[in-house]
């Protein structure tokens, strides 16, 4: 059997992705973020206060990308590091006011990649779609030991 990238879950899947972070950077773009910086936001917007090596657990990203996107953060006036109140060696990373100012359009605007993406899908369609991605990626993570 000769391999159909129009027939491949994972290049569809993988092609979709670039998709939707060049539309994402396009709508977030205006509100000063980056496609990079919008997982920790939502990360942080669920969670204030994690450590640099929560958001790479959760997030499923190199400790060095963290570090360089974290920094860019911080640089932006998105987040402070603070130190931890039991271990002087770790920091936690605190959204600030202007983080949390953007919460509301930056969400705004992943929604509308969102249903711009799904314009073809009739909202059974759309809900079938959404509860397959969960399905397909809580499987896949938890065989490969990823949160």
């Amino acid at each position: 059997m000769a391999y159909d990238r129009s027939r491949s879950a994972g290049y569809l899947m993988n092609h979709l992705s670039r998709i939707f972070a060049r539309a994402l950077a396009g709508r977030i773009a205006p509100l000063g973020l980056m496609p990079g910086q919008f997982p920790v936001l939502l990360a942080l917007w669920e969670e204030d206060g994690l450590t640099q090596r929560d958001l790479v657990e959760r997030l499923d990203v190199e400790q060095a990308t963290m570090a360089n996107t974290l920094a860019r953060m911080a640089r932006d006036g998105l987040v402070a590091r603070l130190p931890h109140a039991t271990d002087r060696r770790v920091q936690v990373v605190r959204l600030t006011e202007r983080a949390r100012a953007l919460e509301a359009p930056a969400k705004a605007a992943a929604m509308a990649v969102d249903d711009d993406l799904l314009t073809g899908l009739p909202e059974p369609a759309r809900e079938a779609f959404i509860a397959a991605l969960r399905t397909i990626v809580v499987t896949a993570a938890a065989r490969d030991g990823v949160d």
